[in-house]
């Protein structure tokens, strides 16, 4: 989804003969005030409907997530204070999360937002067979992990939720990899922005056994991992990925999308082994 560029008045205006008169003079200001205060309420709306027709174009679409501009996670309070990385986290400054057994042969990097309808499609769908591939060893997965849908659509959702799995990867990768599939199982629509609230996100992390513990819980609510996922985003967006989700063997982008919708789990098996023999 690309950025709606805002569009402020016109600066250039005609130059007209001085009225003398002044009660003509006052007239003309309140038409020329009136007609300014039309033309930025059409301004608005243009604004507004671009951003919603360009949201429900790409749904239409079927087709991954642009990304739109970087992510502001930079600009959250939270995300301002000192940096905690997540045990269990991994890769280029703990930015990576990587589930599965560390000397598999093979690696599947999946590029996701908490947010993002197209990768709740492909984890509710495909889900199961990508992790059971992880489980028996074919492959390790590396989760590269987004928030720029929260400058698309607006709030914190995306940010927050990732700050709340690195919350649940400090307890173990385990408990990361089953409430990400309790996000995705329970994603609001992408226009709210229910992920902003801790709260919310502390009710989902009761359906993962064992998570909740006190130092989850005040993780979560203090925004301890927020520093973390500004910085996880800021890898995001440097990684020259164009859109979400995007899956890659290997280095090799696997087409997990068709038509709008995900590949089936033996569709997706099939494209595994295609690349690993």
């Amino acid at each position: 989804m690309s950025n709606t560029r805002r569009t402020g008045p016109q600066t250039g205006r005609r130059q007209t003969a001085r009225n003398t008169d002044p009660g003509n003079t006052a007239t003309e200001r309140m038409r020329s005030a009136r007609a300014q205060a039309e033309r930025s309420g059409r301004i608005r709306r243009r604004v507004v409907v671009g951003a919603a027709s360009a949201a429900v174009l790409a749904l239409a679409a079927g087709v991954a997530f642009a990304v739109g501009g970087s992510s502001n996670s930079s600009s959250d309070a939270a995300a301002r204070g000192p940096l905690v990385v997540p045990a269990h986290a991994s890769g280029a400054d703990g930015t990576v999360v990587t589930y599965g057994k560390a000397d598999a042969p093979h690696t599947l990097e999946i590029y996701e937002d908490f947010r993002c309808p197209f990768c709740e499609q492909l984890e509710t769908t495909t889900g199961k067979a990508v992790q059971q591939l992880a489980d028996d060893g074919t492959y390790k997965i590396e989760y590269h992990l987004a928030t720029f849908l929260d400058d698309n659509l607006g709030g914190k959702g995306s940010r927050t939720a990732l700050a709340a799995a690195g919350a649940a990867l400090n307890e173990g990768v385990d408990k990361f990899k089953q409430f990400h599939d309790v996000l995705y199982a329970n994603q609001p629509d992408e226009r709210s922005d229910a992920f902003g609230d801790v709260n919310h996100l502390l009710d989902l992390a009761g359906q993962v056994r064992g998570l909740k513990t006190d130092a989850f819980v005040k993780a979560v609510q203090d925004g301890t991992y927020a520093p973390w996922a500004a910085k996880v985003a800021d890898a995001f967006d440097k990684s020259g990925v164009t859109g979400t989700p995007t899956v890659e063997l290997d280095g090799r982008k696997l087409d997990v999308l068709t038509n709008g919708k995900a590949v089936s789990p033996d569709q997706f098996t099939a494209m595994v082994k295609q690349v690993t023999g």
